[in-house]
């Protein structure tokens, strides 16, 4: 059985940035937006954690954004605009490192190795 629209194969990217939820759907509006030719998209429809955009050929890119400890989680998914999404998600600027929580009494510590 053969499919030309395989859902599956769909590519989930994340990332963790500082930005509030409200600055990351407003960036991704702008980034999508502001491209030329056939990677221009425009939002569709908008919630308060997700934007879900429209471009050439009625490709749909979906934005998600949450809150955690660690900064807010951004989720991308599309298509055909992978590379866009991955784009995107790269211009975020990174959510602070998070501080390790202290060792149990008893255990070891491990640094990471430097370079």
């Amino acid at each position: 059985m053969s499919s030309l629209h395989q859902q599956s194969n769909r590519k989930v990217m994340d990332t963790l940035t500082s930005l509030s939820v409200a600055e990351v759907l407003a960036a991704a509006a702008q980034f999508f937006g502001r491209h030329g030719g056939v990677y221009t998209a425009f939002v569709e429809k908008q919630g308060p954690n997700h934007v879900t955009l429209r471009g050439q050929g009625g490709e749909e890119i979906a934005i998600g954004a949450r809150n955690t400890a660690a900064g807010t989680a951004v989720t991308g998914s599309s298509y055909l605009f992978d590379q866009q999404v991955a784009r995107f998600l790269e211009s975020l600027p990174p959510a602070p490192p998070v501080a390790d929580a202290p060792a149990a009494p008893g255990e070891e510590t491990v640094s990471p190795p430097t370079a």
